[in-house]
């Protein structure tokens, strides 16, 4: 089973910018689908974007399409989630994990999350 490690995150303004980073270590990046999920307070842990290991295509949800990109670098072992023009709404702590994904579902592999990381958009 891989191991996760979020990071990035802080507190940002509204409208900011920041670029999370989570580095998978155990085995190859190439071999996983990694999704970025976010929980808000009060709320479910939920998937909204993803990156296939197998084709390399990209899911977004409705929720931040447009407004983040999602990307993996094989040899680095890390996935990136550029996030731009960011809302109150985008707070939560963030957290990646190997995915079952296609557009609008998002399954984890493993029963497993790393430490995630705290996005604060707050003016």
């Amino acid at each position: 089973q891989v191991q996760i490690e979020e990071s990035g995150g802080g507190l940002v303004q509204p409208g900011e910018s920041l670029r999370l980073s989570c580095v998978v270590s155990g085995d190859s990046l190439r071999h996983y689908t990694i999704a970025w999920y976010r929980k808000a307070p009060g709320k479910e842990r939920e998937g909204f974007s993803c990156t296939s290991g197998r084709d390399g295509r990209k899911y977004y949800r409705d929720s931040v399409r447009g407004r983040f990109t999602v990307s993996r670098d094989n040899e680095k072992n890390t996935v990136y989630l550029q996030m731009t023009s960011l809302k109150p709404e985008d707070t939560a702590v963030y957290y990646c994990a190997p995915t079952y994904c296609s557009d609008n579902y998002y399954s984890p592999v493993y029963d497993y999350w790393g430490p995630g990381t705290q996005v604060i958009v707050s003016s």
